[in-house]
């Protein structure tokens, strides 16, 4: 079994573009290259999950999702940090427009769907997990998946959130660095 680090993509990996289809506009939020090291080199495996519902909105296609997620890993190397080990999507929104997409699914978060898919594919620890994501709907999905921390980060759309609505303890951290930090010693 695998201990793992979930991440969310936009507003945790990357600066947050608002359905961002144009690699050339991907920028890693502070300290990211350096928080991904060291989850690397505390021995766990990294899992990105994100929701991209501009696919089932027609914003971009499954082609221009890929591209960026080059991209990210292009900058994370030339950074000196390893490529997360796995990329999960949620295509989905119930008001798409491209009918395959158009639905409710168990994938978006904060279903949990996207981190128990990863879980069977890649002999995920839950015990041992954590999630970093900007959003409640990142923190929850962890805890519906069995991850035993989640800490919400306040790039992107984190401080926008309000914590006091989860049912478990958030921590909560400036940037991915931080949240890796303390994730890491609460960890010990």
């Amino acid at each position: 079994m695998n201990k793992t680090f979930f991440l969310d993509r936009d507003g945790v990996i990357i600066e947050d573009e608002n359905y961002l289809s144009d690699p050339a506009k991907a920028r890693l939020c502070p300290g990211c290259a350096e928080a991904i090291k060291q989850i690397a080199d505390a021995g766990y495996q990294i899992i990105v999950t994100s929701n991209q519902s501009g696919i089932a909105r027609g914003y971009f296609s499954w082609k221009e999702v890929k591209a960026v997620e080059a991209r990210i890993e292009e900058l994370l190397v030339k950074e000196g940090a390893p490529k997360p080990n796995a990329w999960y999507y949620c295509p989905h929104h119930p008001k798409g427009v491209i009918p395959e997409y158009t639905q409710e699914c168990d994938c978006r978060k904060p279903k949990p769907g996207l981190l128990l898919q990863a879980g069977r594919e890649h002999n995920v620890d839950f015990q041992h997990s954590c999630m970093i994501g900007d959003k409640l709907s990142d923190i929850e999905a962890a805890y519906a998946a069995g991850c035993r921390s989640a800490a919400l980060v306040l790039t992107g759309h984190g401080g926008e959130q309000k914590l006091e609505s989860l049912d478990h303890p958030c921590l909560t951290a400036g940037t991915i660095l931080d949240a890796v930090r303390k994730l890491l010693a609460n960890a010990q």
